[in-house]
């Protein structure tokens, strides 16, 4: 899976707005989603499961109540790839579908 390109990398602040880009680790992306208690977190998580087994692309991800952390990257490219917008994009078709 090939990186990222850097014009790629400079339009996640228009594409995915609610998540952060950080350049270490050749680029992470991460956003923590709220919900209204442990079970909607919970159940966010059993969805971007499904999909990221699909994928065959695991967030790296920690929850404390209504809070779910998520981190994005592709160790194997050592930076961002196009599985990491999927599965970003993914967390937020569920999200939004969580907290209607």
């Amino acid at each position: 899976m090939q990186r990222l390109s850097p014009e790629a990398v400079a339009a996640l602040a228009r594409t995915l707005p609610a998540w952060r880009f950080e350049a270490q680790r050749g680029g992470t992306l991460s956003r923590e989603f709220l919900f209204e208690d442990f079970a909607q977190a919970f159940g966010f998580m059993a969805q971007v499961a499904l999909a990221a087994e699909r994928l065959n692309h695991h967030p790296e991800w920690s929850n404390v109540y209504n809070r779910v952390s998520v981190t994005l990257t592709t160790h194997d490219a050592q930076g961002l790839t196009e599985l990491d917008l999927t599965l970003a994009r993914v967390a937020e078709r569920a999200h939004a579908a969580c907290v209607r």
